[in-house]
């Protein structure tokens, strides 16, 4: 298990910005794959980004690009996802996820390791 936490969800205007970080309680935070991902109620969760493990690939969601920058401190545990000129429907619960290995996979069944999710709402 790798116990993850999010946090710094809340609410937004369009056009703004909000920072979601994810912390990790794992000795060997630095050799795992990250992401985030995310949900609406009634749908499919749905990738967002991801990053390997030495922070120099990452990979983004056409939705998400351009706007979000995905991120992560090793030292530190976490991992990190800076939202700019948020939109209405960028409005989901943002999940963290770990995976071992190092593919940046973009299937929501590749990945074994979930945070408990936080809300993000973005008003128009």
């Amino acid at each position: 298990q790798v116990p993850l936490v999010e946090s710094g969800g809340g609410l937004a205007q369009a056009g703004g910005s909000l920072r979601l970080s994810c912390a990790a309680s794992e000795r060997t935070f630095s050799a795992y794959v990250l992401a985030w991902f995310r949900q609406v109620p009634g749908k499919e969760r749905e990738f967002v980004a991801t990053i390997n493990s030495s922070g120099d690939l990452t990979y983004y969601a056409d939705s998400v690009k351009g706007r979000f920058t995905i991120s992560r401190d090793n030292a530190k545990s976490m991992v990190y996802l800076q939202m700019n000129t948020l939109k209405p429907e960028d409005t989901a619960v943002y999940y963290c996820a770990a995976r071992d290995g190092s593919y940046l996979l973009t299937a929501v069944s590749e990945w074994p390791y979930w945070g408990q999710g936080t809300q993000v709402t973005v008003s128009s």
